[in-house]
């Protein structure tokens, strides 16, 4: 298991400025967001910074085109692969994504599919799914697997998904503070239902909201509602030596938080 931080929680204004943070945490290792590099204009030169680095690119990560968090309503319309009106866009974009984690040597990228519908009769769900399939095939033509974000519907829709879909391409990045965040489920229980299709762990927190149909609050590892004792009995029980990736979106102190979710990783597991 290697531990891991995502790019985008640093929030860096370009490849030194990333390079510079990630030293600063302490951590070595990067889950790296592959658009900004790929429509970068200095793409070779930020290349070569990552590759003299000492750093370790674990994995990619793919934002999908128009996605919009301010409320439930907005990331359930524009989210993932389900618009159609972005969904060529988001097509086009995983061919260069997937010619840049090749060149980068990556073997997955995870992304959000969007809020997958829970009834199997629903049209858009088999859309979904067919979409799904087309990215990872995009992507397996290179190598690489793909994994999707956990939160934006409950374990059982997204394992009857995965079911169905039969690809040996597609995962599951498991972030246990989505499911709190979106209200849909307990981690600790999500986690054991999915573990066969975990290719990841995003090491991230929060407490959940007193309203239904609104975010929970991100809260920096150990400080909130995910059961980390109990979370880690269920990885080491499923034997899952995947890379956890600390992610951090809240927060005026990313850097500090990182290494506060480093130290905290280090305290449980000795990593």
């Amino acid at each position: 298991m290697r531990k891991a931080v995502c790019s985008w929680s640093l929030q860096p204004t370009g490849m030194q400025d990333l390079l510079t943070k990630v030293g600063e945490t302490g951590v070595k290792g990067i889950q790296l967001a592959l658009d900004p590099l790929r429509s970068s204009t200095s793409v070779t030169e930020d290349l070569q910074l990552l590759r003299d680095s000492d750093l370790t690119i674990v994995s990619g990560m793919m934002e999908m085109v128009g996605e919009d968090y301010s409320t439930f309503e907005t990331i359930r319309e524009t989210g993932g692969v389900r618009p159609d009106q972005t969904w060529e866009s988001n097509l086009e974009n995983a061919r260069g994504n997937a010619v840049l984690a090749s060149e980068l040597g990556l073997k997955l990228v995870t992304f959000h599919a969007g809020f997958i519908p829970h009834d199997p009769a629903d049209p858009e769900r088999q859309q979904m799914m067919d979409r799904l399939v087309k990215i990872a095939d995009v992507f397996a033509k290179q190598g690489c697997q793909v994994a999707l974000e956990t939160g934006q519907e409950s374990a059982e829709t997204l394992l009857t998904v995965l079911q169905e879909m039969n690809h040996p391409g597609i995962g599951v990045n498991f972030d246990p503070a989505n499911m709190i965040l979106y209200g849909m489920g307990e981690p600790v229980a999500a986690l054991d239902l999915l573990s066969p299709w975990v290719r990841q762990i995003h090491i991230k927190d929060a407490d959940p909201s007193a309203a239904v149909g609104t975010w929970g609050s991100e809260v920096p590892v150990g400080t909130g509602s995910v059961d980390w004792g109990r979370f880690f009995e269920v990885v080491g029980k499923h034997d899952l030596t995947v890379d956890l990736v600390i992610e951090r979106e809240a927060g005026d102190d990313r850097v500090g938080d990182v290494k506060l979710a480093s130290s905290r990783l280090s305290e449980w597991l000795g990593i």
